[in-house]
């Protein structure tokens, strides 16, 4: 056992390695082919077309190597577009105001971010439950967490303590945040749904069932 983890271990650290080495190529294709720039933070297996995917983890050659919690390799005003679902809350409250703040810097003047991110104010009424509203998710969360009980409380605080969970905003505190950034034009959708084309049907919703992403979740945009 200790010498599959030691092989693991090292496979990691060399993959790590050459996703850094790969990067810089791997951003300059992508800017050198596309006209509309679009960021894509945080893609894991997620990866889109027409976009520049990068992870703190990349899973492919096609994926940029990107550690959202220090400045990114990016220049100024060269995005049009900076996309982020269910990533920011697996980062600490510091290391995501730089993650936003570095998103400002890199996008184009008029430049969009979406942000797609668990949302607090869903998981208190979660919590609550009244009139047996969420019932499906409390059993489906139950089931694929292996919890105790079919209890929202419990659902609540698994939500809390899994998955790498370190910070979950609510609509209001990410809105103030993106508007003391210097951020415009703030509205919040649903899942897959924007004013803008580029940014609609973006969202992973085959990751859950039914429409459990988006009890989940919020989306907000907003224009540099």
């Amino acid at each position: 056992m200790k010498i599959k983890s030691n092989i693991k271990k090292l496979y990691t650290f060399m993959w790590s390695l050459f996703s850094k080495l790969y990067t810089p190529i791997v951003i300059q294709n992508y800017l050198s082919n596309n006209k509309i720039l679009k960021l894509h933070i945080g893609s894991g297996k997620n990866v889109k077309d027409g976009w520049l995917n990068c992870d703190i983890e990349p899973l492919s050659t096609k994926v940029a190597y990107i550690n959202v919690t220090k400045k990114f390799p990016l220049k100024d005003n060269t995005f049009d577009y900076v996309y982020s679902e269910h990533m920011i809350e697996h980062i600490n409250h510091k290391d995501g105001l730089l993650m936003l703040n570095e998103c400002f810097r890199i996008l184009k003047p008029n430049g969009i971010i979406r942000i797609t991110t668990p949302d607090i104010d869903n998981l208190i009424d979660i919590f609550h439950n009244d009139q047996n509203k969420y019932d499906d998710y409390i059993n489906w969360s139950y089931e694929v967490n292996d919890l105790v009980n079919k209890s929202s409380i419990e659902v609540f605080n698994n939500f809390f303590q899994s998955w790498g969970h370190k910070f979950i905003y609510s609509k209001s505190f990410m809105k103030n945040h993106l508007e003391n950034i210097g951020f415009k034009n703030l509205n919040f959708f649903n899942i897959c749904q924007s004013g803008n084309d580029e940014l609609k049907n973006l969202e992973n919703i085959d990751r859950l069932p039914n429409n459990f992403l988006q009890i989940e979740s919020f989306s907000i945009e907003g224009r540099k």
